[in-house]
């Protein structure tokens, strides 16, 4: 990198969000002339300016907004790197807090038990949270990362692994008429009412969960809409409208008598995803998303794109 010193990245990065050199040196506990001669020599080794400085504003050229996009994410990355490696050598105590949505599955069972043996002095604590606001409970810091069900399309937060793909299941009372199915085409969802998610949730998010379209275009009547898995499944069982579950969460309530649970063809699979924050990075979330990605023998951290039109 041309000897770019980490001093100086840190500085564009806090500029870019302060706008202000006084303020910027505040936060760095510099001077505002030591962040002008920072800012000086990461321009110097890039080749081009990064901002522009008026006696009136400070603002990042079109260079420098390009540059900010590439190196958020990457200096994010070697941060929780740092401080994971740090929270290794040290060991990590305290309480490891995992939000979830529907049920703890076996292979996230094993992820915490696997963090657990490597950190025994470390507590977990599981916490239930709702299908209506997925994201909601990790930006109020009340868990320090969660398993939800893809997509994940925010700015603000990381993704990675996903895991657990499985095939759509519809459930349905058991006196509907697909109750007696072994399976049906996503086609026919326009012949039921789809339970949806209430609007807390993300519009890409509540509409991966229940699609307004069958793929080939036939429009789903929408039916009620809930906050939590078991308000889905009351109303489904009271024949109120069916709701779409991956295989799993279908197994897992599959005695309940008031219930039948029907394979979905022709529609995406259903997926898991560990999600934690971007920009505040848990050195306790990030080992528990290395013990969820050798169990689940996945790739770790997916790269996060804008939302689906």
């Amino acid at each position: 990198m041309s000897g770019v010193e980490i001093r100086e990245l840190e500085t564009f990065l806090v500029l870019a969000q302060e706008l202000h050199f006084g303020r910027t040196g505040e936060r760095l506990y510099v001077s505002q002339s030591r962040v002008s001669q920072l800012l000086r020599s990461l321009e110097s080794r890039i080749g081009a300016p990064l901002v522009e400085r008026t006696s009136r504003r400070v603002r990042l050229t079109p260079l420098g907004e390009s540059f900010l996009a590439d190196l958020r994410p990457a200096y994010d990355t070697l941060r929780a790197a740092v401080e994971g490696a740090r929270a290794a050598a040290r060991g990590l105590g305290g309480e490891l807090r995992v939000g979830f949505q529907g049920t703890v599955d076996g292979c996230l069972g094993r992820a915490i038990a696997l963090f657990t043996d490597r950190h025994p002095d470390c507590a977990v604590t599981i916490v239930e949270i709702p299908l209506s606001d997925p994201f909601g409970a990790l930006r109020r810091h009340e868990v320090d990362c969660a398993v939800v069900l893809l997509p994940v399309a925010e700015d603000d937060l990381t993704l990675g692994p996903a895991f657990s793909r499985q095939p759509q299941t519809l459930a349905v009372s058991a006196r509907h008429p697909f109750a007696a199915r072994e399976s049906l085409s996503a086609e026919e969802l326009a012949c039921c009412r789809l339970i949806g998610i209430d609007g807390g949730a993300p519009e890409y998010w509540r509409r991966a969960q229940a699609p307004a379209l069958t793929p080939g275009g036939l429009p789903v009547p929408a039916g009620p809409t809930v906050n939590t898995l078991q308000e889905g499944l009351s109303l489904a069982a009271a024949d109120r409208g069916a709701m779409l579950l991956c295989r799993s969460t279908a197994d897992y309530h599959g005695r309940r008598g008031s219930l039948a649970f029907v394979a979905v063809r022709d529609l995406p699979a259903s997926e898991l995803g560990l999600v934690r924050h971007r920009t505040r990075p848990s050195p306790r979330a990030e080992a528990f998303a290395r013990a969820v990605t050798e169990i689940t023998g996945t790739t770790g951290i997916t790269e996060i794109t804008g939302p689906a039109s």
